[in-house]
């Protein structure tokens, strides 16, 4: 068994950077937008250090609808090349990412058939709300015929279909059987977004010996042209210096900005939440698929089948990046109210909640703009007064990581004036290498690469880390090994975490590097088991093995509206 390893690999790498007192790239945030920029260099052999004051894809980035998606939506923004990059981008991941990335049949309930036609082009030329009027089919149809034109890349998804009320509820029994017609079409599902992010983040790190991720770490100010880091477990801080510097801090941009006395007023985000439900017969009424559509209010929600367990969201509302966004009981009834709409046979109630969770998107300023129009595109904003240039990232999501990444990385590499010598485009990501898709291939994968795991095992690991797992298992054989939370994870399998994926707390592991808090498994008890098993492997003595457990549960109760008590220790 591995002793600290912890403790040796971070304070290695942290000190590193310390004594080093510089790098040619400081990327400040490491959500999925740093990590791909941080991907992007690495493979340029640019070295760089990406820092995040929490854990990596911690902050808006694990508060997503875990959707790879084109954004039909924007249209009605005039957002043309947003939509176009979406689309090619989505079908993109399903090929460089298709561990972590896969088609997803969505369904549009239609309740009318002209509605729309006259307020569209209002809400087109001035993005405002306004009264909500439902898009009728016609208006959804020419969407749909605009995005299958942008969807065109040798047949990665379907192209959208039409049905009406009889053949709808054939499919979908349990819909409202007020519907008139229904609209499908194919997007993209994102199963587990922190741990694609994580693939990211390892790309990187194994590309370039000078690229270096460090988690926990916070630029609190600046030095002359340095920036201050904390380390956030140690409270030491040190300065570092760069040649370039990147503000990639998403909804924190502006105050990042301020730490480093680059006063902006670059965001304007908005709160979104979800909950995750464990109903079996919500789950079997979506058929498999995901429920896309109009609520009374205008909003577009959704409801979608994810994990054995329906996530339903999501909210839209103003937010102050300086307040912890968390999920409010109003939201609930709102969600609740939409579940209601879409298929009213259905109850639902609170003790069906397994998880919430809330985040606050990257959006730019928007002034009057309703919530629901502003732009979800990027910019990249650069401050070139003082000797260190500082560049800003103002929007960007999860669907279009890959394509800012690069257009960020150019940015830099002007100002280093290097040019670059390596595409992402079309580039596999992590465990997408050689990854199996189709049942025989995957058969024959795992036969040849997880040789003595039973079939669920398999399954799990292919779907936890791709063709990674086949480095996973050949750790997990070398010794005796035994589940850990309910056989979520095993002992053996929680060490390769900790030695090769960079866990610093408890909350790592339940929140990102697995799912069991997102389906509703993170009990106390399993809190205690966790944390008992992680100790000897991160040189926990008791005080600080009692303190990480008290610090998740809290953080599962206030954060994602779990009611856990603090076991008693055994």
């Amino acid at each position: 068994m591995v002793e600290s390893t912890r403790s040796a690999r971070r304070d290695a790498e942290l000190g590193a950077v310390r004594d080093a007192g510089r790098t040619t790239v400081l990327i400040i945030g490491a959500g999925i937008n740093g990590i791909a920029l941080f991907r992007d260099l690495a493979l340029q052999g640019i070295d760089a250090v990406i820092v995040d004051r929490g854990d990596f894809a911690s902050g808006a980035s694990a508060a997503s609808s875990h959707m790879i998606h084109g954004g039909i939506r924007y249209l009605e923004n005039g957002e043309f090349r947003l939509v176009r990059e979406s689309v090619q981008e989505r079908n993109g991941l399903l090929k460089i990412a298709p561990h972590y990335v896969k088609p997803l049949r969505t369904t549009i309930p239609i309740y009318s058939t002209f509605s729309g036609i006259l307020t569209a082009p209002l809400r087109f030329l001035t993005h405002r709300g306004g009264k909500p009027q439902e898009r009728g089919a016609a208006l959804i149809k020419a969407g749909l015929t605009i995005y299958d034109l942008f969807s065109r890349d040798g047949g990665s998804v379907p192209r959208h279909r039409f049905l009406g009320r009889r053949k709808s509820l054939e499919e979908l029994p349990q819909l409202d059987p007020a519907v008139k017609y229904t609209a499908t079409y194919y997007d993209a599902s994102m199963h587990d977004p922190e741990r694609l992010a994580l693939d990211v983040l390892q790309d990187a790190r194994s590309a370039h010996a000078g690229a270096i991720a460090l988690n926990y770490v916070e630029a609190v100010g600046r030095q002359g042209e340095a920036v201050v880091l904390r380390d956030r477990e140690t409270a030491e801080e040190f300065a570092v210096s760069a040649d370039v510097i990147v503000n990639a801090s998403g909804p924190w941009t502006d105050l990042t900005n301020d730490a480093l006395g680059e006063h902006t007023r670059f965001m304007g985000g908005t709160k979104g939440s979800h909950i995750v439900l464990d109903h079996p017969e919500l789950l079997d009424a979506t058929g498999g698929r995901e429920i896309f559509f109009e609520h009374s209010d205008g909003r577009i929600v959704l409801i979608y089948p994810l994990k054995d367990r329906v996530l339903v969201g999501t909210t839209d509302i103003d937010a102050d990046p300086r307040v912890p966004a968390r999920c409010t009981e109003a939201e609930v009834d709102y969600f609740f109210d939409l579940i209601g709409h879409v298929f009213p046979g259905i109850e639902v109630s609170r003790e069906q909640i397994v998880y919430r969770f809330s985040g606050i998107r990257p959006l730019p300023r928007h002034e009057d703009t309703a919530p629901g129009f502003v732009s979800r595109d990027y910019r990249i904003e650069l401050d070139d007064r003082g000797a260190t240039p500082v560049l800003s990232l103002v929007g960007g999501k999860w669907t279009t990581f890959r394509a800012l990444g690069e257009a960020l990385a150019d940015r830099v590499l002007e100002l280093l004036d290097r040019t670059r010598s390596v595409s992402t485009a079309g580039l596999p990501i992590g465990g997408g290498h050689g990854f199996p898709r189709t049942v025989r291939a995957r058969a024959a994968w795992q036969h040849a690469n997880l040789p003595g795991a039973d079939a669920a095992r398999a399954d799990q690991l292919l779907a936890r880390y791709g063709t990674r797992a086949a480095q996973v298992w050949a750790h997990i054989e070398q010794e005796d090994d035994r589940p850990l939370a309910g056989g979520a994870l095993t002992v053996r399998e929680l060490e390769w975490m900790v030695e090769h994926e960079l866990v610093v707390r408890l909350t790592d592991i339940v929140l990102r590097r697995t799912s069991i808090a997102f389906v509703g498994d993170a009990t106390g008890e399993v809190l205690a088991e966790l944390a008992d098993a992680l100790a000897p492997l991160m040189g926990w003595d008791a005080t600080r093995r009692d303190a990480e457990v008290e610090a998740a549960v809290q953080l599962l109760n206030d954060a994602h509206g779990l009611s856990l008590a603090v076991p008693a220790r055994r």
